[in-house]
């Protein structure tokens, strides 16, 4: 495979494989089999559509409309399409990390065949997401509703796949601290973020904006982790990723696509330091078993545990459990117990006596998390 390198992208990873931080040219299932098996985190592939225009459209005007009808957008049949999904997802499984996921983006000529395509392969479906478009071109023709939306799949490697990630805080940070939803409001590429030739024509026709690739891979990875593009075009991934801090691999056929694509992510400047760190919250953070903590010696069986105001004590058994007046259970059913409520937080409510001060054990648990479990666990 030719692979083409970028002068100024380092890969942000220890080792560099040829293919870090670089373009692969060629056709993107041959370039998916020489990739190593399980070798990258996410997937964000933006495939042919398949668009079946019938013939050239114009404007009320009759000007022309600059639209999708290169060569690599044209099947002959929906099945000669099928077969080309089913043998680059295939190609794109194989690369991708158990812990990965994958983003496929299409219109209604195609997104639906992609779907189920993933499905019959084993991939698990976790969203769609709806880009809703702040400016779409409109229905010159007057034979349909505005076409305004794209649709994007997310999905995981399989119904069981554990540990993929989702920035849900970051997500609710980005969104004035309300949940995000799966409907975004984007424009399309326009305006100097589009990429045009020497002729004033679009280097490419379906350059996606950055914006919206900023939030799919901010949503699904984090710092240092490998975006896999396999129709990689005008480069606006690779971009993305390397502003975010994120390495990254391209797949891209056409010289015009790759040479534009470069002298795009070469001029990006990364992000760096405490730039990079990604807002995450309890949910994010490694479980730790109260007994782990009797287990390390942070807390010693026999302990007295106590509510701030003093007016409950429980002594810690050497099994992790706590007694008191000659019953035992967890600290979060004694906790709820002796409040007769029906639940509570045993690691807000117990605190342990250090150095003359009350402390909650849930300070205990932050200091283990920091001084033994290694980093990103």
């Amino acid at each position: 495979m030719g692979v083409v390198s970028l002068a100024e992208v380092r890969p942000l990873s220890e080792k560099k494989p040829s293919w870090l931080n670089s373009i692969i040219k060629g056709d993107c299932v041959a370039a998916l089999e020489k990739l190593p098996e399980y070798s990258v985190d996410v997937i964000f592939a933006d495939p042919p559509y398949n668009l079946q225009l019938e013939g050239e459209l114009h404007r009320p005007d009759q000007s022309r409309v600059d639209a999708v009808d290169d060569h690599w957008d044209q099947f002959a049949t929906f099945e000669a399409y099928d077969a080309f999904t089913r043998a680059w997802l295939l190609a794109a499984r194989r690369v991708l990390k158990p812990s990965g996921t994958i983003w496929v983006i299409g219109s209604y000529h195609n997104i639906f065949r992609v779907g189920t395509t993933l499905q019959d392969l084993g991939f698990w479906i976790l969203n769609d997401i709806v880009w809703r478009k702040s400016n779409p071109m409109p229905n010159f023709r007057g034979r349909r509703f505005t076409n305004a939306h794209e649709t994007m799949i997310w999905a995981s490697g399989d119904q069981n796949a554990k540990g993929y990630t989702f920035n849900y805080d970051a997500m609710k940070m980005a969104n004035d601290d309300v949940q995000m939803r799966s409907d975004w409001l984007f424009p399309i590429c326009n305006g100097g973020e589009r990429l045009k030739n020497e002729d004033g024509r679009k280097v490419h026709p379906t350059q996606k904006p950055e914006a919206l690739l900023h939030r799919v891979i901010m949503s699904s990875s984090k710092p240092g982790d490998v975006i896999l593009d396999p129709f990689f075009g005008s480069g606006t991934t690779g971009a993305v990723a390397k502003r975010l801090g994120r390495n990254f691999v391209g797949i891209e056929r056409e010289d015009d696509y790759i040479k534009a694509a470069l002298a795009r992510i070469d001029a990006v400047e990364p992000a760096k330091g405490p730039e990079l760190v990604v807002t995450t919250g309890k949910r994010a953070e490694p479980k730790v078993p109260f007994g782990a903590l009797l287990e390390t010696g942070y807390l010693k069986p026999g302990a007295q545990l106590m509510d701030s105001k003093k007016r409950w004590k429980a002594t810690v058994r050497i099994d992790g459990s706590l007694e008191f007046n000659g019953e035992t259970a967890s600290i979060h059913r004694m906790g709820a117990k002796v409040q007769e409520l029906d639940a509570c937080n045993g690691w807000t409510f117990w605190h342990v006596m250090q150095n003359r001060k009350l402390v909650p054990i849930d300070e205990l648990r932050k200091t283990y998390r920091s001084e033994v479990l290694p980093a990103g666990a």
